[in-house]
């Protein structure tokens, strides 16, 4: 038995007990983490550079991938230099980091999804209004938003959770720190406070999720009147892969923090984990740059002009020396 205060440092859930299963989990994330910088990153880089791409709808999703590079750095670094090392330990400051900038980037995450959902219902349900209803200044407001209420949802939380007395070990059964996983080596009716305050964020994040799913009702209602096949589908293609990436982040979200104690297993609560905390963030880029002939464009357009750069310089170079 031990209280917080006694408290240096805690145990993560290591993924694997045997040496080569822990090298082969680190070379896994390693490749998906640098695929998920890349496919963030080339987002990121398109919007900035293009011109033709700063619109409402390419600003918030220039916000969703820095958001995305947050989250999944802050829970795979970690847990690759714990697979590589053959370590556990997380000191008590750095879980309680994890669990700020974990907190902060996918409620702001979420967040901002609602505002992306409410930027496709304006673009398609009233198109005549949407210079007006999403100018620059109402879109930076929007993300500010977003962004603040994430910061100030993970200060609250942040604080109240450490603040709590630890009287169960310091054991933590997740590869990474996590609210719920901390309250549970909290000593007996400590951590009611803070599963008041997690009811209460709940209540509005199912405030969000129902605002998401009325809009697109109204939007698939007003896109299966566009006469037009080719309008339809022009329609569909912007909001597709906002859906795509709504679904699977509520859906591993939920299903990892409200699935039965029936079902739950530290190995199931590992692979939930996984593509909530890390598949999600990887893959969203993949989700918008298939579906998206612009964003492919500009990265082609990129592309094409850095070959052509490097290729100048070195023929450049080449006729220097002769």
């Amino acid at each position: 038995m031990s209280n917080s205060s006694s408290i240096t440092e805690f145990l993560l859930l290591a993924f694997a007990e045997k040496r080569e299963l822990q090298l082969l989990h680190f070379w896994l994330f390693l490749g998906i983490y640098l695929a998920a910088l890349l496919g963030n990153g080339l987002i990121i880089t398109a919007i900035t550079c293009d011109h033709h791409l700063h619109t409402p709808m390419y600003f918030f999703l220039l916000n969703l991938s820095l958001l995305d590079v947050g989250s999944i750095s802050t829970t795979l670094p970690k847990a690759m230099a714990n697979s590589l090392w053959d370590t556990r330990d997380i000191s008590y400051m750095g879980c309680a980091a994890q669990v700020f900038f974990f907190f902060f980037f996918m409620s702001a995450e979420y967040f901002l999804l609602t505002v992306m959902a409410y930027d496709r219902y304006i673009a398609i349900c009233k198109p005549l209004h949407y210079g007006t209803l999403l100018g620059n200044r109402a879109c930076v407001h929007m993300a500010a938003a977003a962004w603040g209420t994430g910061f100030l949802y993970a200060v609250l939380h942040t604080a109240n959770t450490f603040s709590l007395p630890l009287c169960k070990g310091n054991a933590v059964d997740q590869f990474f720190c996590e609210i719920p996983q901390i309250l549970k080596l909290s000593c007996s009716h400590s951590y009611l406070r803070e599963v008041g305050l997690l009811a209460v964020s709940a209540f509005l994040l199912f405030g969000c999720f129902v605002f998401i799913v009325v809009s697109y009702v109204q939007i698939f209602r007003a896109v299966l009147r566009i006469p037009s096949e080719q309008g339809r589908h022009k329609a569909f293609s912007t909001c597709l892969p906002h859906l795509a990436v709504v679904s699977l982040f509520i859906s591993t979200g939920t299903f990892a923090h409200l699935k039965p104690p029936s079902i739950s297993s530290p190995s199931l609560n590992l692979v939930v984990a996984v593509l909530y905390s890390v598949a999600a963030p990887a893959v969203n880029p993949l989700i918008y740059s298939m579906r998206n002939q612009e964003i492919k464009d500009t990265l082609r357009k990129l592309i094409t002009s850095l070959f052509l750069n490097i290729c100048s310089t070195r023929l450049f170079n080449i006729r220097r020396k002769h």
